[in-house]
């Protein structure tokens, strides 16, 4: 069974920028897609990113604010996130396609 942990969360400004990391521990990493999804008080959870083989998906929201990238060899997916809004602000967890167990999340959130 494959774990992740994100860590990378904080407070930033509008227009600043976070870096996030996931480690997986466990299993095969680099056969699975992977996601970045995030979840908002109140509201549900929601794909950001994905990255399947050399292939990158994102929400219309972030698109050309956020990268989705991965180091298979370090077993780590990362999420570069610029021009942050205060509407990013939600605990963001990363997600193996087809696998069902979440990690605890890091949280960012945009504010002055």
């Amino acid at each position: 069974q494959v774990q992740f942990v994100e860590s990378g969360g904080g407070l930033v400004q509008p227009g600043g920028s976070l870096r996030l990391s996931c480690t997986a521990r466990g299993s095969i990493f680099s056969l699975y897609a992977m996601g970045w999804y995030r979840q908002a008080p109140g509201k549900q959870r929601e794909l950001v990113a994905s990255i399947r083989g050399g292939s990158t998906n994102y929400a219309d929201s972030v698109k050309g604010r956020f990268t989705i990238s991965r180091d298979n060899a370090k077993n780590t997916v990362s999420l570069q996130m610029n021009s942050l809004k205060p509407e990013d602000t939600a605990r963001y967890y990363c997600k193996a396609d087809g696998l069902s167990n979440w990690g605890q999340g890091t949280q960012v959130t945009v504010s002055d």
